[in-house]
């Protein structure tokens, strides 16, 4: 199919204008040609005709024009020097925004392509019209006027032509072809009209890389293998090489560990296209990227030499895809690997299949102002994304919007990325993922839309390190596997009825550090990993709890630290981790028919804050320690206990210090215990109303009991131990 329309072929001989006529058209045509030839109009005495063999050796000093592509092609060119000029006022038609200044080459043999390079292509001669340029192209200039012809083949003639350094269109564009292009510092600008792919060429399989347009840098034959003989710390950016003068400052390479024995078969900790910054010594290279994580001796890189592409940028595009298609009659616009510092901005794509802007191997980029709605597929794996980025870095995503699609931004084997102001609507699949292939270094900020983590399954290493959300709205946040130092603020999740699981927020505890957050559905922390050097910290933030939630998990050892966080609708909610637990200036609210929190976990530690219709019951399998220290227990729940503990065979340690408690009924007890072993301590308390019961045969043996210094109004003593060196509870108190 003809990429351009055949220029019309009258058998007509064109004959020059009038110089006055002439002139005005000129300037009437404007930019380049019109500058250049209206000063050529001012010093010619007149135009001549093209078939005029008198003007011979001075036609480059005459203004000649022709009214379209056609009428130049069947110039007389006998008479005309070389390098004479010729203003073309429009490609079909004077004035369709195809006109062109070109000049006559009579010994070029080059290609003809219908645009920059003009010839009839049924002379069979040499010679050609060369199109006279300052590097900016139009899709007018090759007769591209609208999207009812292909411009594939005016595409492939522009970018591929090294004079050219900015592509832009004025037009609607069809596009029949998946072009790829190594080329370098280029701009394509679509000038915000729309590309259409109605039948294009088929894809190959599984291919996110048979976009429209991509560019893929060169992957060298040059490779060198690095063993390490020492360990490698997290953020080293000086490598262990064999010898450093196989590189070159500035060269780029991409660098790719060995999978660690017995490790997931894609566990590969680095995966970076880095540049060369400095030759360190004989044997050591710097590049400029920090490593995440701690590498081993015996670990082994292996590194390619690439040509990357550098600054090919793509603007203004309205992308239509195929609405109902598959892997293989799908489209989508844009795909980069091995590039460098190469740009997309403001696209607008509609139901594409593969990601809108796919990218692998690349460093320094921005995507910015892109958006993609109601893609082909949200269920294919790699389809319905508005960007995905595998082994990336430095990237910023920024005021992008998705609507109806599976992830708005995926960030695989990356680190250092920024993604900023984007949002999802509609947004059930995800827009914010990772796949857990050893991410580490992001930031999100100011987004909105479900978010999770490092989810996509143990062959890729479920890993992923110092990850930053901040001022982030969504209906679900999960981060429950091996997330090393996650860091969450001001993040709200506000859950959806229609989508199950909503309103939660999952988190691993390991340096997990959340401050400023609110959750309508549940809190969970869980722990898969254990690498961090900081404190696991909650504060300043409240969240809703369903029946039966189970907030901390068994599996987290690691002590855990709750500051001034509001825990609401506790009823038989369960804290079960393992490691110490720190309620510090807490509000536990649930209801007077809800059961109590059940704590299974070693030891609990709560200053300050509130109990509010609720309660702790131990119930661990072991020993376990509660103390409570100016703490605020008040109203009653289903247990009739605020304080309690089941199980037999185990000691369980209280400690009550300061704590004002106020039961709201004579039913229910401040502490009841009536098992086990135990040894108390009250001091300076405050019991007002209800009752305690602190049976003799929970103190016997190895128990003790000390009740010294608190104040008891209105409180029924149900039960109490008899006194002796082990328990004293009569001296010391005020009975109201």
């Amino acid at each position: 199919m003809s990429t351009s329309p055949t220029p019309s072929t009258s058998t007509a001989t064109p004959s020059a204008p009038a110089p006055g006529s002439s002139r005005r058209r000129l300037l009437a045509a404007g930019g380049l040609g019109g500058l250049l030839l209206a000063g050529t109009a001012a010093v010619g005495s007149a135009s001549a005709s093209p078939d005029d063999d008198r003007h011979g050796a001075g036609s480059r000093d005459v203004s000649m024009s022709v009214p379209n592509v056609a009428a130049l092609l069947r110039m007389n060119v006998r008479p005309l020097e070389a390098d004479a000029m010729v203003l073309v006022a429009g490609y079909h038609a004077a004035g369709d925004g195809g006109a062109m200044v070109v000049r006559w080459d009579p010994r070029s043999k080059l290609a003809v392509n219908g645009g920059t390079v003009l010839a009839d292509p049924a002379s069979g001669r040499d010679g050609r019209w060369i199109q006279v340029h300052d590097g900016v192209m139009d899709f007018r200039r090759f007769g591209i006027l609208d999207d009812k012809v292909p411009a594939d083949a005016a595409l492939d003639a522009m970018v591929n032509d090294p004079y050219i350094h900015r592509v832009e269109a004025h037009s609607d564009l069809l596009f029949v072809k998946r072009h790829t292009f190594a080329r370098s510092r280029i701009v394509l600008d679509f000038g915000g009209h729309t590309v259409r792919t109605t039948g294009i060429e088929k894809n190959t399989h599984d291919n996110p890389f048979g976009a429209v347009l991509y560019f893929k840098g060169k992957v060298t034959d040059t490779v060198v293998k690095a063993r390490l003989s020492q360990p490698m710390p997290d953020l080293a950016d000086v490598f262990e090489v064999p010898d450093s003068a196989a590189f070159k400052v500035g060269d780029w390479w991409a660098v790719t560990i060995d999978p660690e024995p017995g490790k997931g078969k894609y566990e590969q900790e680095v995966q970076r296209l880095v540049e060369i910054t400095q030759l360190v010594d004989a044997t050591h290279i710097r590049v400029g990227y920090k490593i995440g994580w701690d590498l081993a001796a015996g670990r082994t890189f292996t590194w390619t030499r690439i040509e990357p592409v550098d600054r090919a940028h793509v603007r203004n595009m309205v992308f239509q895809g195929i609405a109902d298609g598959d892997q293989y009659t799908g489209s989508h616009p844009i795909a980069y690997e091995y590039t460098t510092n190469c740009d997309v901005e403001h696209v607008d794509a509609v139901g594409t299949f593969w990601p809108v802007i796919m990218r692998r191997w690349c460093t320094h980029y921005r995507t910015r102002a892109c958006s993609l709605r109601n893609p082909a597929s949200v269920t294919w794996g790699g389809a319905g994304y508005l960007t995905q980025q595998i082994y990336c870095l430095y990237g910023h995503v920024e005021d992008c919007h998705v609507a109806n699609s599976r992830h708005l931004n995926d960030l695989t084997a990356s680190a250092y990325c920024y993604v900023t102001n984007c949002h999802g609507d509609g947004d059930d699949q995800g827009p914010f993922v990772t796949h857990g292939q050893f991410e580490h270094d992001l930031v999100y900020t100011g987004n909105s839309g479900l978010m999770t983590f490092a989810n996509s399954g143990a062959a890729w290493g479920s890993v992923a390190k110092r990850i930053t959300v901040r001022k982030h709205v969504c209906s679900w946040f999960v981060a429950r596997v091996k997330i090393t130092d996650l860091t969450l603020e001001d993040m709200q999740v506000i859950g959806k009825p229609a989508l199950s699981g909503s309103g939660m927020l999952w988190v691993n505890a390991d340096g997990v550090q959340i401050r400023g957050c609110t959750a309508s559905g549940p809190l969970i922390v869980s722990q898969a990993s254990n690498r961090s050097q900081r404190a696991n910290v909650i504060a300043d933030s409240t969240f809703t709890l369903a029946k039966d939630a189970e907030i901390t998990q068994a599996n987290v050892t690691g002590d855990l630290h709750l500051e001034r966080v509001t825990l609401k609708g506790l009823d038989n909610a369960a804290l079960r981790n393992a490691g110490r637990l720190i309620l510090s200036e807490c509000t536990l609210i649930g209801a007077p028919n809800a059961a109590p929190v059940t704590v299974t976990g070693a030891a609990l530690a709560v200053s300050g804050g509130e109990l509010r219709d609720t309660g702790l019951r131990l119930a661990g399998t072991g020993e376990q320690s509660v103390a409570l220290s100016r703490t605020r227990l008040g109203g009653t729940n289903a247990a009739r206990a605020l304080l309690s503990r089941t199980g037999g065979a185990r000691t369980v340690r209280w400690q009550l210090d300061g704590c004002v408690s106020s039961a709201a009924d004579a039913a229910t007890a401040h502490v009841l215990i009536g098992e086990g072993t135990n040894r108390y301590r009250a001091a300076g308390n405050t019991f007002a109303g209800g009752r305690l019961e602190l049976a003799g045969a929970a103190f016997g043996g190895a128990g003790a009991l000390l009740h010294s210094g608190c104040v008891e109004d209105g409180v029924t003593r149900t039960a109490m131990p008899d006194e002796g060196p082990r328990v004293a509870h009569t001296a010391g108190n005020q009975l109201i």
